[in-house]
């Protein structure tokens, strides 16, 4: 879920109109979708219906790290709001809506995922509404109840690993941290922490 990007303008904004008409679609297909087919594959241990378990609605927690990989003393921006949860295409895809406000303003943004059914992975790309832009995807896989996801990005004009950890914690918690490398994955300094209690 990374907020900075360096994609072309016109990559951008052809990204940006997929994402849209994949909103648009989910919004007309879940509400017409019987709950039931999404709560039976819940359980399922096949990669395509990893994230069956987040579908639905959660309050979010959220501290984002106000300069990454800065020489400046960490600031944390606290957020709270909700993630709504809404499946495409049988489950080979979903879309995370995000709003969230805290003293620092306002977030609100679209996260698309979609499954790939060649290397049984998945992809993450996350779309922030008040400029537009869409960042690189991230890319991974579920490992015991924890997705782990790996991209690359730039950050102030300087390549950076990006790390984003999906971690199920129960039927009615998860957890999210985002972190990034400056030094190719040695290390890694987290820029993102959420807490998503079920609605």
């Amino acid at each position: 879920m990374t907020i900075h990007s360096k994609m072309s303008m016109h990559g951008k904004r052809i990204l940006a109109t997929i994402l849209s008409l994949f909103a648009v679609v989910v919004f007309a297909t879940y509400s017409a979708a019987p709950t039931s087919a999404v709560a039976g594959k819940a359980g399922s241990s096949t990669p395509q219906h990893a994230f069956d378990w987040e579908i639905g609605s959660w309050l979010s927690s959220v501290q984002v790290l106000a300069e990454p990989l800065s020489p400046t003393e960490d600031q944390w921006l606290k957020f709270d709001g909700t993630s709504v949860v809404k499946p495409l295409m049988d489950g080979n895809a979903n879309v995370v809506e995000l709003r969230l406000t805290g003293p620092a303003g306002t977030v609100k943004g679209l996260n698309f995922r979609l499954f790939e059914p060649g290397a049984q992975r998945w992809s993450s790309t996350f779309a922030n509404l008040r400029d537009g832009m869409l960042t690189p995807s991230v890319y991974g896989t579920f490992d015991g109840g924890v997705g782990t996801f790996y991209g690359d990005d730039t950050l102030n004009g300087q390549p950076i690993k990006v790390r984003f950890i999906v971690e199920r914690q129960g039927p009615n918690r998860a957890a999210f941290t985002q972190a990034f490398s400056n030094d190719g994955g040695a290390t890694w300094e987290t820029n993102w922490i959420a807490v998503d209690r079920r609605m």
